[in-house]
């Protein structure tokens, strides 16, 4: 009871309340969990989010950029060099304009999906590393307290045992005087 008292004196914020992050790496020390275990993140993703991180991780490479130029290159080409001008997207490359604008607009949200998603993962590593920091650093506290009366319990003793050994050399100091005095 002594050790929740004092894990939740130093717990609580300036206006006495626990935060939830505290409750949680309150509850850890507690339990005398690992809270690292506690707090693996067991997300699902639906397909969508895992369609839309793939998407966004092809369209981030050199991979994309090198193949979509090709495409690019093999389009005006064939309607240039090949068709002479006069195939099925002539210059000015309106159909290529069009596809290429509809790739923007759909690529554009599926990359902010993505980045959103992992925003979040920060915000949620960044609290658990909080969190375990800051049951580190109880841990450290709580050691050092017992440190500290481990070290007041054996200042005692020696202290006791050093006035048993002044007794004794009393004794002996008295002894030996007396003996000398004979």
């Amino acid at each position: 009871m002594n050790k929740k008292i004092n894990y939740r004196r130093i717990l609580e914020t300036s206006d006495g309340n626990l935060t939830k992050l505290h409750d949680i790496v309150l509850k850890a020390l507690e339990e005398e969990e690992l809270i690292s275990e506690k707090l693996k993140n067991s997300q699902d993703l639906s397909l969508g989010e895992k369609m839309a991180d793939r998407v966004a991780s092809f369209g981030g490479s050199w991979r994309f950029i090198i193949l979509f130029t090709v495409v690019l290159l093999i389009w005006i080409s064939i309607n240039v060099i090949w068709f002479h001008n006069q195939g099925f997207d002539p210059y000015p490359f309106i159909l290529l304009n069009l596809m290429l604008s509809c790739i923007a607009a759909l690529q554009a949200p599926i990359i902010m999906m993505s980045q959103n998603r992992k925003e979040e993962r920060d915000r949620l590593r960044a609290e658990q590393d909080y969190m375990v920091n800051l049951k580190a650093e109880i841990e450290i506290r709580t050691l050092h307290d017992k440190i500290d009366l481990l070290i007041t319990e054996q200042m005692k003793n020696l202290f006791d045992i050093q006035k048993v050994q002044m007794e004794s050399i009393d004794k002996l100091s008295k002894t030996l005087h007396e003996h000398l005095k004979k």
